[in-house]
């Protein structure tokens, strides 16, 4: 930690920023609002892995482009992935978001079928590979559930393995929407199998540079290594509820400049 603040005031700050930033407002301005629109858990599922999907860029592009992800499954997304044909995902190739495109959305879709009739839905590979304190291997593992099926080469680069030293930002964000359950109704919390414990923060180049700026991060590149490096110390702070601490970082980075 550097000399100019103790860890029990790094906690203290950072609590402060929690307690500014995770509250309903947040959803105004944030791709969380897309899945915040369906009440059923399964819908929530689906939009929540797609928003998260092509969450990179423009935060204003990212929710315009999600909510026509949105509208183009009829704003039904788990009936449109579990009962679409082949003439249906036809609309769907007019859909492009920077590199994400339409024949990925098309193979999104059809992945995200074979998960759930084949693998009893997203929570169920989550859990099957949930290691006590991290969920890194359990994302690796998704991967490669998710293209069992025949699948475009060029799609694979949107899904993130840890593994490969990937931090993983966008997946890691979604399970603490679908995991972490606060009291402010942002997060979900409606994976009752796993834990907040088992979370690791989103690591983007916001909150990589106040991490290192309060001394929570040393290591310069966003990767795998660093996303490890600040789970532990965010574990100092909170062991039961570590990503708390991403509305505190985001916040800081993103809003104040910190």
């Amino acid at each position: 930690m550097p000399n100019k603040l103790s860890l029990s005031e790094i906690q203290s700050f950072l609590d402060a920023k929690v307690l500014q930033y995770n509250n309903p407002k947040f959803i105004e301005s944030d791709p969380i609002q897309i899945p915040h629109q369906f009440s059923k858990k399964e819908d929530i599922e689906i939009a929540g892995f797609l928003t998260a999907s092509i969450a990179w860029g423009n935060r204003k592009s990212i929710i315009k482009n999600a909510q026509r992800m949105m509208q183009l499954m009829d704003n039904s997304p788990y009936d449109f992935v579990i009962n679409h044909e082949d003439a249906d995902l036809e609309t769907l190739l007019t859909f492009v978001h920077r590199t994400f495109n339409g024949e990925d959305f098309t193979q999104f879709v059809g992945s995200l079928k074979h998960i759930y009739h084949n693998h009893n839905g997203l929570e169920a590979i989550f859990k099957k590979h949930a290691e006590t304190d991290s969920l890194q291997k359990s994302i690796h593992h998704f991967k490669t559930y998710f293209f069992e099926m025949a699948h475009l080469h060029r799609t694979k680069k949107h899904i993130s393995d840890p593994l490969n030293n990937s931090a993983a930002k966008r997946i890691n964000m979604m399970l603490r929407w679908f995991v972490r359950k606060d009291n402010s109704g942002v997060d979900f919390g409606i994976w009752k199998s796993l834990s907040p414990s088992q979370l690791s923060c989103p690591l983007d180049v916001h909150s990589g540079n106040v991490a290192r700026k309060l001394g929570l991060l040393e290591r310069k590149q966003n990767d795998a290594k660093a996303l490890r490096e600040l789970d532990i110390n965010l574990r100092k702070l909170d062991k039961q509820d570590p990503v708390k601490y991403d509305f505190a970082l985001f916040g800081l980075g993103v809003f104040e400049g910190f």
